[in-house]
């Protein structure tokens, strides 16, 4: 007896994102835990899953590889465009730390939020406000930074007005020779930044579906909803707002080099995110589970070695 058999009927039934094949997403987790890095046919050559024995192996490897991609770019003389998120947040207290330790001038840094919470006309929660993901960034990242950090000219966020300009930001500097890098995690729903399964049915086809670069008061799933009230707000689902601006697949499939997290375990074996990893790496490209174009491009995915499981029903 699971879901795959009880849910017609119940309050479930019509519930997840109509695209999705509930049985394909069960097969994906069906592996032993070892397999997981074993490569598949659509992985690009130069994608790589890194497991990481904890936690703090996570945060340090993943600030390491933002570091050094920041690196990289002053030492070549060149600009790089870092599309960043608000989660996982603990590699940029790495990523500071290595910058500061080399001596590395962010000065060349354009740093582009990915996403926001927002009302459904775009409308974003203030800066001060301690859910708001400037608020975030610039306490994790650009403030402990001090004198290395990039200038604020240099530091965008998705708000209704300046989301529609990271396009053409990010081409002007690709085109003076910037590397364009996504700095990522995975949602429940299998989203990158908040680009949500259920925008598929809005799309006649894949290629379609890889044009928009932004939305604007995206409609965000109950999944998504109940994931942060988790993650961010202490449980308080009340205080999660149901929309946000967003960054779409016209600007993360664009990505010279990403740099993946997935660090969704709790405590007592529960994990969050063990579905979402799994499927992401199995499934195989699909707009209605957007994090499965990812393994296509060229990169790292960091994952806590927990979240491959067993996954296993398992009573507490």
């Amino acid at each position: 007896m699971n879901l795959l058999n009880t849910i017609k009927g119940s309050l479930l039934e019509g519930f997840f994102p109509e695209g999705w094949d509930l049985k394909k997403l069960d097969a994906c987790c069906k592996f032993k835990p070892g397999d997981i890095t074993k490569r598949q046919p659509w992985w690009n050559k130069n994608f790589e899953p890194v497991p990481c024995e904890s936690l703090g192996d996570f945060d340090t490897l993943m600030g390491h590889e933002i570091a050094l991609e920041i690196k990289k770019a002053r030492d070549a003389k060149r600009k790089i465009a870092m599309i960043l998120p608000v989660g996982p947040m603990g590699m940029y207290r790495w990523a500071v730390y290595f910058l500061k330790e080399w001596g590395v001038s962010c000065k060349h840094v354009y740093g582009f939020n990915m996403d926001e919470w927002s009302d459904k006309n775009g409308k974003t929660l203030p800066p001060s406000n301690p859910g708001a993901f400037q608020n975030a960034m610039e306490g994790a990242f650009y403030g402990p930074l001090g004198k290395l950090t990039p200038p604020k000219s240099q530091r965008h966020f998705a708000t209704k007005s300046a989301l529609p300009k990271y396009e053409a930001k990010i081409k002007a500097l690709k085109k003076g020779g910037a590397k364009l890098i996504v700095i990522f995690g995975i949602g429940r729903v299998f989203h990158i930044a908040f680009w949500e399964p259920h925008f598929a049915a809005d799309y006649k086809s894949v290629a379609a579906w890889k044009k928009p670069c932004y939305r604007i008061g995206a409609k965000l799933h109950p999944l998504t909803i109940e994931q942060n009230a988790i993650t961010s707000f202490k449980s308080r689902t009340t205080l999660v707002p149901a929309y946000a601006n967003t960054i779409g697949p016209g600007l993360f499939l664009k990505a010279d080099k990403i740099i993946g997290g997935c660090d969704g375990t709790m405590r007592d074996g529960m994990l969050w995110q063990g579905l979402s990893l799994w499927v992401t790496l199995r499934h195989g490209p699909n707009p209605w589970i957007p994090s499965s174009f990812m393994p296509t491009l060229p990169g790292r995915l960091f994952f806590l070695k927990e979240l491959a499981g067993p996954l296993v029903a398992e009573c507490n």
